[in-house]
């Protein structure tokens, strides 16, 4: 394999870092998720990487079939601009939805006092929160099912951009080979980049406590997803 090829290879691998961890969208959902949702750490990462593969593959397979087809690479960045659109109003969409419920739950959640009259003992009264005490546990297992899958189909339809560039020269001199290469060394980096910003910052946040603020837990995850997903879509990241 030509010298070039693995210099593509290299720099597909920082232009791979560099796309990751300047995009908010790759690693942002996973983490406020896992938060509000307390998702274990393995949990975590297994749904990262099933939605980062997921992400790299569509951009692959795509690079593959244009190549096959003879399709002009202009074309298929065409496509893949128009896939990034859509990813990033998924993206807003899902996080708005999950604000609105999310807030919906603390506000029907906010503790209220019941009083209590017992024939031998003194009134009393104690903090109640209806939400959190009827509601019953393989309901919320039922919702926190369905989170994964949106969130890999959002990955599914968003592209990896910079990708398509870097595996024209190798299928220009129709080196199979070496697009291959490129392609696992541009994926393998967004991955890896991904599974650890992922795994420093949920360990991070293991040690922040909301408090009064955890009820509210879902809202600000949705609005943290909004804002990543506004930013791909207005700042182009």
């Amino acid at each position: 394999m030509p010298n070039g090829i693995w210099v593509l290879a290299g720099t597909a691998a920082g232009i791979g870092f560099i796309h990751t961890v300047i995009g908010p969208d790759h690693y942002l959902p996973f983490i406020v998720m896992a938060k509000a949702r307390k998702w274990p750490l393995p949990k975590t990462l297994t749904v990262s990487f099933l939605c980062g593969l997921g992400h790299v593959l569509s951009s692959v397979i795509l690079g593959f079939l244009g190549l096959a087809l003879g399709i002009a690479v202009t074309r298929i960045e065409g496509v893949e601009s128009l896939r990034g659109g859509l990813a990033a109003w998924l993206l807003i969409g899902f996080g708005l939805a999950y604000f609105v419920w999310g807030l919906r739950r603390a506000l029907r959640n906010r503790p209220h006092k019941h009083r209590h009259i017992h024939p031998s003992e003194a009134e009393h009264e104690h903090d109640h929160a209806h939400v959190a005490e009827h509601c019953h546990p393989h309901v919320e297992e039922g919702k926190a099912n369905v989170t994964p899958w949106i969130l890999f189909t959002i990955f599914v339809f968003g592209p990896c951009e910079p990708l398509i560039p870097l595996v024209m020269y190798p299928a220009a001199r129709h080196d199979m080979a070496g697009v291959a290469l490129v392609a696992a060394a541009f994926g393998l980096t967004t991955i890896l980049t991904m599974l650890a910003i992922i795994a420093l910052s949920s360990w991070g946040l293991s040690f922040v406590r909301l408090g009064r603020l955890e009820r509210y837990a879902h809202a600000i995850a949705g609005a943290m997803i909004f804002v990543s997903g506004l930013a791909v879509q207005l700042l182009g990241l």
